[in-house]
């Protein structure tokens, strides 16, 4: 005789399945901007998930963003990843900034197949708290197994895509559009497990 099926109860528990407006069941890392978490359910970046920050373009803010939560996640000894960053960081600055840069890894493969299987298997492995990756456009099936693989490594999957991709359905837990400049942006979200969808915040020099 075959086991009962796991309750619904035990998979709530674990933050694997989310009724509408529970917002405190969901596990997240703060992302360091006390007003963006207020919004966001479980004040943060989802844990075992994909997140998605949708932009026009490079240069408005998208490593200003994720900059605090990074400086915390490697001090406290937690392992990051950057894939195809579609400039290379200049590490100064983010150690002015307090990431631990022996706790980051840049990789940047030459095509786009090597770069999903970085992602999912840095995402799946268990060895990275968070890994960021600009992928270009993917097929649905791709967003899929990365997400899939966040879940199997308990880690944050952080996506940068183009802002068209916002007329494309994914299985992502939460999407936010980023608009503006390194200097001044504002976050619109779009997509949350529970949070408030429309709702936006500005981050201001």
């Amino acid at each position: 005789m075959s086991a009962a099926p796991e309750s619904l109860r035990a998979l709530q528990a674990r933050g694997q399945l989310w009724r509408g407006g529970d917002k405190a069941r969901v596990r997240a890392q703060a992302t360091g901007h006390a007003g963006l978490d207020a919004l966001l359910p479980g004040g943060g970046w989802p844990v075992g998930a994909l997140s998605e920050i949708l932009l026009s373009g490079p240069g408005c803010g998208e490593l200003k963003l994720v900059t605090p939560w990074l400086a915390r996640l490697t001090q406290a000894g937690g392992r990051a990843a950057l894939v195809c960053p579609p400039l290379l960081p200049y590490a100064p600055a983010l150690a002015q900034a307090g990431i631990a840069l022996s706790r980051l890894l840049v990789i940047s493969p030459e095509d786009y197949g090597a770069a999903q299987w970085a992602a999912e298997q840095m995402l799946r492995s268990g060895g990275f708290s968070a890994v960021l990756a600009w992928p270009g456009r993917m097929a649905p099936q791709d967003l899929r197994r990365l997400q899939l693989a966040a879940e199997a490594g308990d880690a944050c999957g952080l996506l940068y895509r183009d802002r068209r991709a916002l007329a494309e359905a994914s299985p992502a837990a939460l999407r936010l559009e980023l608009q503006g400049s390194a200097a001044d942006f504002s976050v619109t979200i779009h997509k949350c497990r529970g949070g408030a969808i429309g709702a936006q915040w500005r981050c201001a020099a």
